[in-house]
């Protein structure tokens, strides 16, 4: 009735981040030191201002006082980020300010992966590190897509790839140049993918003698958040070694018979393809004898061969 009311948690709250709602008001608080005792003085009318006052969490009360800034205006971004990279900042004030702040920001990437180490270190084996490590995963790789997306395009020289077979023997597109390249980007478990490589495989038979060849990209493997699941090291590797078998079999199915099948087992974290803004499989680029990209994404027989006959 006084507009006081009180939450006690006996046995403590573990290091996170944490929500309080009051009808459909909320207020985000941070707890990183074994808050006992936490009191939020404020005005239910302004809360969504951020116009209220954090006792006993200095995290939460810093939080506030960001997000306050940025309503009032009084505050930039650039300002946050910056704190958020300092040494004595707190790596879960920092994994707080940059979901709800910095966010998927190509500025803020060097201030992204500095908090996600700073939370690797001080929790390991948290589920927030986890999904912290991800986000800052997939926000690299969003940028890497925008930048490639300015870089990749027809005219412009392929960059090189270097990845391993699946004997292990390192592989480059850059040792193709002279040859007439399709760049293929798939996976065992791309349904499309498997559906085109007869189209792929026919062209290929047909004119392999007159300098065509094919450099497929697989994007199989695991990626950080799913090998984080597994609760052990060797669990994971397990899963990897599986997923390579797979496809090892996928190109012996489909009767896949050019030399060139790279992968670094890392799913969409392949560097290759957050390279070339890889956002869907099948992805194909035609590279000429001058390592250019001549045509992009060409699908059936028909599309290729029409293509591959302007540069042969």
């Amino acid at each position: 009735n006084d507009g006081q009311f009180e939450l006690s948690f006996p046995e403590g709250l573990e290091p996170g981040m944490y929500r309080l709602r009051i009808g459909a008001k909320k207020i985000n608080l941070v707890f990183d030191q074994n808050e006992s005792l936490v009191k939020v003085d404020g005005d239910l009318n302004t809360i969504q201002s951020f116009d209220y006052q954090v006792e006993g969490s200095p995290s939460s009360q810093q939080y506030t006082e960001f997000m306050k800034g940025l309503v009032t205006q009084s505050i930039n971004p650039n300002e946050i980020g910056g704190y958020v990279a300092q040494d004595g900042t707190s790596p879960m004030l920092g994994l707080a300010i940059s979901y709800q702040i910095l966010g998927r920001n190509a500025q803020f990437l060097n201030v992204l992966k500095t908090a996600q180490t700073k939370m690797s270190e001080a929790y390991p084996t948290s589920e927030y590190s986890n999904d912290f490590a991800t986000f800052v995963a997939q926000t690299e790789a969003t940028v890497a897509q925008q930048m490639a997306s300015e870089r990749i395009a027809v005219g412009q020289e392929a960059p090189d790839i270097r990845l391993p077979n699946p004997q292990g023997k390192e592989m480059a597109l850059s040792e193709l140049r002279g040859k007439v390249v399709l760049l293929d980007f798939w996976a065992s478990w791309c349904g499309p993918c498997r559906r085109e490589n007869p189209n792929v495989v026919r062209v290929y038979n047909k004119y392999k003698d007159r300098g065509f060849t094919v450099f497929s990209v697989s994007l199989d493997g695991l990626d950080s958040r799913t090998k984080a699941r597994f609760s052990s090291e060797e669990q994971a590797q397990q899963q990897l070694e599986s997923s390579r078998d797979r496809w090892v079999k996928a190109i012996e199915q489909d009767g896949l018979p050019w030399q060139y099948h790279v992968s670094d087992l890392k799913k969409w974290e392949c560097a290759p393809a957050q390279e070339y803004g890889v956002r869907s499989i099948p992805r194909t680029f035609l590279i000429d004898r001058d390592g250019k990209i001549a045509a992009i994404n060409l699908r059936g027989a028909e599309a290729l061969e029409q293509e591959l006959l302007k540069l042969l």
